[in-house]
């Protein structure tokens, strides 16, 4: 077993456990041992053969006898009678937002509910609201969960497909005989999550790629396979979670290939567009070509099918038949932002509150993917459950951070900070603290539930404020996990501009928040976005890629976004608004 099987196995143990109302001791044991397991530098097969694993810091002699029993056997009886002891539909059930394991166990006491089926007919029936602890406002919210959870369907993160595609892609490139190969669909467009992966490749012979792709490592189960296409169900891991979904290649002759990427990457709006301006010209467009069947157009890439039409290349991640047909006749698309324009990054942690790593590990991390500056955004003293900083600590992190600038080269440490905005409006700190840094940076993570018109307002009072710069995640949503609190964001983003404020793109692949949809409208209202990846520990300040892919999907220009300027502009301007 993989060290992220074991991980995985420990994880499942203390959810087991938790559901039978183990005490939360162990439960966490289990839990900091799987944390343990995959931050291991060793080889963890090797630290089991040479009987060191004892020796590593966090793992008991109970963790270290049951992970053995895995790496050597496989199994683990002790898993095997839990999984037997405790109904899999508990286990989906604690995955619906809003129930704790607590509340999954109540409900499986009182009511029998082991599925998540049942718990949605006893929710419908009120039975759930009757039972003591719940209520009918929890019930209305168990039903709205299971509602989100149904919409969701099977559907992963953009960051777990992009990983599932590009483990996919790279070895499809590396057969024989593949001569151009793509991937299509959501994941090339960009889109916030995805349902399976299309893959398109050329080559003379289709058969021998098709056979070689259904024999991949990452493939569980073939679902069909033809001349020219198969489809499979495969599996990955990307950063330690283990993303499974299906996967479609097909294979074309070279010359088919451009209208197989263009229409394969869609979207299904996008391609009726182009379709139709092709019959209004007497042509026909499809995956097998452009033209007549007399005259039939040649196109080497897809720029030639676009330039047939006498329009501009339209990046895939504009193809949502929202206009881009249109600028492309007209030669007025943007040139969207690139990942290699962004020069730093604002909203991130530390071990001051919540991060993993400290200051200069966090700004070396920075400088190594080419950044000028690194902006640091602990949380502030309210988020308590998050190690917000106190007032004596944020003035230690400042003298932190004025030593450790002193000794880097090649890229400086910003004063920022992750400033909760209270339930009236407010920010945490007096505001002669909060002009002592840099930039401030204004989140919600409280008091969710308020109507939208008071959550509104609360957001908008914030934005009034002198001292905030920008707004971070400004919708609250995890996708796929939980929508976002109810705000009207069209009177937010008109306050945005009212005040001058920045509005944040957050790229955490969780989040995503602004949307594209709402980060072209703040372009529209002319309000300044700012693309940070709000990491957590150095290796996701590479998040910031997904940020820039809803910038671009967003229409938004190199212009358009605060972090594509260099040090001295960024203090320049952040000296300018803290002066009003």
């Amino acid at each position: 077993m993989t060290k992220d099987d074991v991980a995985d196995a420990l994880d499942e143990i203390g959810v087991l456990l938790e559901l039978q109302g183990e005490s939360s001791f162990r439960v966490n044991a289990y839990a900091n041992g799987a944390r343990t397991v995959r931050s291991l530098a060793d080889d963890l097969k090797q630290l089991v053969a040479e009987k060191r694993l004892g020796d590593v810091r966090g793992l008991g002699s109970a963790l270290v006898e049951k992970i053995t029993t895995l790496v050597e056997t496989g199994s683990l009886p002790y898993l095997e009678d839990l999984r037997r002891q405790v109904p899999a539909g508990l286990v989906e059930m604690r995955q619906l937002q809003g129930l704790g394991a607590k509340k999954v166990k109540a409900l499986h006491d009182a009511l029998g509910i082991d599925t998540v089926e049942k718990l949605k007919a006893a929710c419908e029936s009120g039975a759930v609201g009757k039972l003591k602890g719940f209520g009918a406002k929890t019930q209305a919210n168990i039903l709205e969960s299971i509602r989100f959870r149904e919409q969701a369907g099977q559907r992963v993160r953009i960051d777990l497909a992009t990983g599932l595609a590009e483990a996919l892609l790279a070895r499809v490139r590396e057969l024989p005989g593949v001569i151009r190969a793509e991937a299509c669909g959501s994941v090339r467009r960009r889109r916030e999550t995805s349902g399976d992966i299309d893959l398109l490749a050329s080559a003379a012979d289709a058969k021998p790629a098709i056979d070689a792709f259904v024999a991949f490592p990452e493939v569980v189960r073939v679902l069909g396979q033809g001349p020219t296409k198969a489809s499979v169900l495969a599996t990955t891991r990307v950063d330690g979670d283990k993303v499974t979904l299906q996967a479609d290649l097909r294979v074309v002759t070279d010359a088919l290939f451009p209208f197989g990427l263009h229409y394969f990457t869609g979207s299904k709006a996008h391609n009726i567009h182009m379709r139709q301006k092709a019959i209004d010209r007497g042509w026909l467009l499809s995956e097998y070509g452009l033209g007549s069947e007399d005259a039939p157009i040649a196109c080497k890439t897809e720029a030639d099918i676009f330039a047939a039409f006498g329009m501009e290349y339209v990046p895939p991640e504009l193809r949502e038949d929202t206009g881009e047909v249109e600028a492309a006749e007209q030669k007025t698309l943007p040139r969207l932002v690139e990942y290699t324009d962004i020069r730093g990054v604002f909203h991130n942690h530390t071990t001051y509150s919540d991060g993993g790593a400290s200051l200069e590990e966090m700004a070396l991390a920075a400088k190594a993917l080419g950044w000028e500056y690194f902006g640091v955004g602990d949380h502030s003293q309210s988020l308590a459950v998050a190690r917000g900083m106190p007032p004596s600590v944020v003035r230690k992190q400042w003298d932190e951070i004025d030593r450790v600038n002193a000794t880097l080269s090649g890229v400086q440490i910003l004063k920022g900070i992750e400033s909760d905005i209270l339930e009236d409006g407010s920010l945490d700190y007096d505001d002669e603290l909060l002009a002592g840094f840099d930039y401030v940076v204004g989140s919600v993570h409280t008091h969710f539930g308020l109507s939208e018109a008071d959550q509104t307002a609360r957001v908008c009072r914030a934005l009034a404020n002198p001292r905030l710069t920008m707004l971070g995640h400004s919708t609250g949503r995890l996708i796929l996990k939980r929508e976002g609190y109810k705000i009207d964001l069209e009177e937010v983003l008109k306050t945005a501009a009212r005040f001058g404020k920045m509005v944040e793109i957050n790229a955490s692949p969780y989040r995503l928040d602004l949307d594209w949809t709402h980060a072209r409208r703040a372009k529209a209202l002319g309000v300044m976005v700012v693309i940070n990846p709000d990491a957590h520990s150095p290796g996701e300040l590479a998040q910031t890629r997904f940020g820039v892919d809803v910038a671009r999907r967003g229409w938004l220009g190199a212009k358009d976004v605060f972090n594509t300027r260099g040090l001295a502009d960024v203090r320049a301007e952040l000296a300018r608004r803290r002066k009003g």
